[in-house]
């Protein structure tokens, strides 16, 4: 690739990131019942793997067999996806106006009929091993596609998640990329005041995962371990720990120990919203 080429997926990634937090404090103002502090995190995950094209996926397609399957496991902070899906052509645009209000598909927890979600998303805990028997399917039938997961810090403290762990481990689950949003808050505490699972990346080692930590608000950094992850020949499941900051780019929730049952009002999402331009 061009070094022209590399700067212009470079500044796609940082201005969709910018588009999509700021559609997000919308969809809060919406649908005040939204998890804003969570999805925010996930923000640049979300961009670098749909937008850096990572994952492959059809929009008039949903169900194409060559498709990368991607499993939110962390529902709640899924609110952010929705203006990626939108804006790719899986549904109108139109929808983001109408979040949680009668008739819209697009609820405060993402269902399986939105189209670009694959599951149910709750409860915390169960994605991991949804998408581990979607992987060990795909490999015994010798197909090509990833299965992509993603998860919260504090959902590491289900006991699912590392049998899951275990599993993929057991069966080598090459084809599997776990993707952790690690961004130290959980719903009433910071992790480490409830249980502190740090260091994570040696405890998924310890497991036989290949391990990656990185900055989870760099896209560039983001996009460069997701497709080396994709790409990697390695037979053991990937898993890419992803350093964040619960409710980035909003100063109060970032510094708020329970953010994540935060709201913010009317007024302030559009000042917010008027500050992102």
């Amino acid at each position: 690739m061009a070094m022209s080429d590399k700067y212009s997926e470079s500044k796609l990634l940082k201005e969709k990131s910018e588009w999509v937090r700021k559609e997000t404090l919308k969809i809060h103002k919406v649908a005040h019942e939204t998890r804003l502090a969570s999805s925010l995190s996930a923000v640049e995950i979300f961009v670098a793997l749909y937008y850096g094209k990572i994952i492959n996926f059809n929009p008039k397609n949903t169900a194409w067999e060559g498709r990368d399957r991607f499993i939110i496991s962390k529902g709640h902070g899924a609110i952010s996806f929705y203006p990626v899906l939108a804006d790719l052509g899986f549904f109108p645009k139109e929808y983001l106006n109408n979040v949680c209000k009668a008739g819209c598909i697009l609820g405060g927890i993402p269902d399986a009929i939105i189209p670009g979600f694959e599951t149910v998303n709750g409860s915390l805990g169960h994605g991991l091993g949804v998408g581990c028997g979607m992987a060990l399917g795909l490999k015994r039938k010798k197909c090509k596609e990833k299965v992509f997961v993603l998860v919260g810090d504090g959902e590491l403290y289900e006991g699912s998640i590392w049998e899951a762990v275990m599993f993929a481990a057991e069966h080598e689950l090459d084809n599997l990329i776990l993707i952790v949003d690690d961004n130290k808050v959980c719903m009433l505490d910071y992790c480490k005041n409830v249980i502190d699972l740090a260091p994570l990346d040696k405890k998924f080692e310890a497991f036989g995962w290949v391990t990656r930590k990185v900055d989870g608000h760099d896209t560039e950094e983001l996009y460069k371990s997701l497709r080396h992850f994709k790409d990697n020949d390695d037979k053991r499941p990937k898993v890419l720990i992803a350093n964040t900051v619960k409710g980035k780019g909003v100063a109060r929730l970032e510094k708020d120990s329970l953010s994540h049952i935060k709201n913010l009002s009317a007024d302030e999402v559009d000042t917010l919203v008027s500050e992102l331009g």
